[in-house]
């Protein structure tokens, strides 16, 4: 492994003259400089992280906070893990992926022991209790998700307010006058997590605007649960006739069972799904959806993040707007 010493001697000058020329702390003469960065180049040479933290106060770590529970769909996650692994890499900073669920502790754990020059924090609730720590913390903070109330703290996420109202806009302009929301499962109604209670807040208030029947099922992730869920929603409205799904987890057990049941996609019944597009198009029936767009909430949460450590302290949130694509799950329902 090449050294700092390696570096040194390749350049003809001394190691710490190569350690300022890294951390920026003393001036260095162009040329001297132009040379100690010359052998970095040419000899490849990654300045430890630990003696670069020591040296710069930095560390050019983000830590992303994501506790994986089982009710979290993991490979949707992964998506956003991937994106700003990605974005963080295009700044010269690696990520550091925290998944237990700890809560506020974790975060102060972080903080204070200086292993990350600022934090990303997912899986986020409406009334979330880290908010309180997260204000208190000395390092830059993005969330990736909206809380009630931000309180000056910088958040991206998708408007999932408007991602229901355009689902249910969509089912009844195609004439469907009952239909349903198969959402998470009910630990994250619990939790409160942002998401899913600005989902559901906008599917009420859009099938209420629209005058249709409606009706929402939180849903477990298993075949058992949605065959439990469709028992209930038919049962409480035979003429059922659009449904969507805010549940990406429960999607193959969803549509095999209704084929069971001799219902048809999109004959019998509609099926709109909230969930990334690579996911919409991989079953026979393609789903109409609307994108969970992972990789641009990723991106932009690590580029709030890199303007927030170079001194832009004016908090910022971003709702994306949905965008809904129509495959061949939905039409309009039979005479």
């Amino acid at each position: 492994m090449v050294t700092i010493n390696d570096v040194a001697n390749a350049a003809g000058v001394a190691p710490s003259t190569v350690s300022y020329v890294i951390s920026g702390k003393r001036s260095i003469s162009p040329k001297t400089r132009r040379l100690v960065e010359d052998s970095i180049r040419k000899l490849g040479y990654h300045p430890h992280a630990g003696a670069r933290a020591l040296a710069s106060s930095k560390t050019n770590v983000l830590a992303l906070v994501v506790p994986l529970r089982t009710d979290l769909n993991v490979a949707v996650v992964m998506e956003f893990v991937a994106s700003a692994v990605t974005a963080a890499r295009a700044h010269d900073h690696d990520l550091l992926l925290l998944t237990k669920d700890e809560g506020p502790a974790a975060l102060q754990r972080v903080a204070s022991s200086a292993i990350a020059d600022a934090l990303m924090v997912m899986d986020v609730e409406t009334a979330d209790p880290r908010v309180p720590m997260l204000l208190a913390l000395d390092l830059p903070v993005v969330l990736i998700g909206v809380p009630d109330h931000p309180a000056g703290l910088s958040c991206v996420d998708l408007d999932f307010t408007a991602a229901a109202s355009a689902c249910v806009a969509h089912l009844t302009d195609l004439g469907h006058r009952s239909i349903a929301l198969i959402g998470p499962s009910p630990a994250v109604y619990r939790r409160g997590t942002s998401y899913a209670t600005r989902f559901l807040r906008g599917f009420d208030e859009a099938a209420k605007s629209r005058d249709v029947r409606a009706a929402s099922h939180a849903c477990a992730h298993s075949y058992e649960a949605v065959s439990a869920c469709l028992d209930e929603l038919l049962a409480a409205d035979p003429g059922l006739t659009g449904l969507v799904v805010h549940n990406e987890a429960v999607l193959p057990g969803l549509l095999s069972d209704l084929r069971h049941r001799g219902l048809r996609v999109p004959e019998d019944i509609s099926v709109i799904a909230v969930c990334p597009d690579s996911m919409a198009e991989q079953h026979a029936v393609a789903l109409t959806n609307v994108a969970i767009p992972a990789e641009e909430v990723g991106t932009q949460a690590v580029e709030m993040t890199m303007r927030r450590l170079a001194g832009h302290t004016t908090p910022e949130v971003r709702l994306l707007g949905p965008r809904l694509t129509r495959r061949e799950s939905t039409a309009a329902p039979r005479a």
